[in-house]
């Protein structure tokens, strides 16, 4: 063939490509944005990274050459899943296991979050994974703020069978942290898992003594406790605790309670933080790894 005829023929292939292909316009796509807007809002998912998220799949598909055979609703709805997906897996999962396994002991986690989230039955299911994984830990019980707390730990640790660190109520919760850390040290346990007093975000006494405990107790891993059905608070929590303590990881809870998790996605998108646990239920093992397969499926079920 020359190339004269070559080029001829590129031209029969061009205009025919009219009837194969269309290109997406904007107005096309009008009405399945505004859908999923809604969709995305009703699971949870804040209206700045709803507003964002969906921009970048605009940008993404107007313009873009599609057979005609294709349905454009559905070359939307892979757009928006791969871009969650991509959102979701940039930080990739955390091996907490692993992490424990390869660092020096013992390993100092400390868990925090405001009032009511689950925190301590979180700490429990934790403890839980950990035995089931081979490692052995202790518990501080550095909630010495609130009444009953270290007795509802204690329950735990008692059936759980790990020793568990208190103080006298109104004491110092850093003193707690540091004893134990000082036993796991004298009798070689793998994990020190501290517990703290939940704080609302306003509380700058309880956020200051929640700072004495992360500089006495030098946390290898610092996990934030949110509530699944806490909404757009959820996410304000996980800033105000960015900003004045800073966090390694999320363990959502309350996912059972038929929340869509739509936080997991605010969390990733704005904050660049990863949800590493689902709480599920309330018995022990009811804590799953989190994945982004997972939360897609959930986020676009019926």
């Amino acid at each position: 063939m020359t190339g004269t005829e070559r080029k001829d023929e590129k031209k029969r292939t061009g205009f025919f490509d009219i009837f194969r292909y269309k290109e997406i316009k904007e107005k096309d796509v009008e009405d399945l944005i505004e859908e999923l807007r809604y969709q995305l809002l009703e699971s949870d998912v804040t209206y700045e990274v709803t507003e964002k998220l969906l921009d970048d799949i605009k940008k993404a598909i107007v313009g873009k050459k599609i057979r005609r055979s294709e349905d454009l609703e559905q070359t939307v709805m892979d757009t928006l899943k791969k871009s969650i997906e991509e959102i979701l897996t940039k930080n990739e999962n955390i091996d907490i296991i692993k992490i424990i396994k390869e660092s020096q002991r013992p390993f100092v986690i400390v868990f925090f979050g405001v009032n009511g989230v689950g925190k301590t039955t979180t700490i429990a299911k934790f403890i839980y994974m950990l035995k089931k994984n081979g490692l052995t830990c202790i518990v501080s019980a550095s909630d010495t703020f609130r009444a009953a707390a270290q007795e509802q730990l204690a329950i735990h640790a008692q059936k759980l069978e790990v020793p568990m660190v208190k103080g006298k109520y109104g004491g110092d919760p850093a003193a707690v942290a540091f004893d134990a850390i000082q036993s796991a040290k004298s009798r070689n346990i793998d994990v020190v898992l501290v517990d703290t007093a939940g704080r609302m975000n306003t509380d700058a006494d309880l956020t200051n003594e929640l700072r004495r405990v992360m500089k006495i107790a030098k946390p290898n891993f610092k996990i934030l406790v949110l509530d699944s059905l806490g909404g757009n608070d959820t996410l304000e929590q996980a800033k105000y605790f960015e900003n004045a303590i800073g966090f390694d990881a999320v363990i959502l809870t309350k996912v059972d309670a038929d929340a869509k998790g739509g936080v997991v996605l605010s969390l990733a998108y704005e904050l660049k933080k990863p949800v590493i646990f689902l709480g599920v239920g309330q018995e022990y093992e009811n804590l799953e790894p989190f994945s982004a397969q997972w939360f897609i499926d959930r986020l676009f079920s019926s």
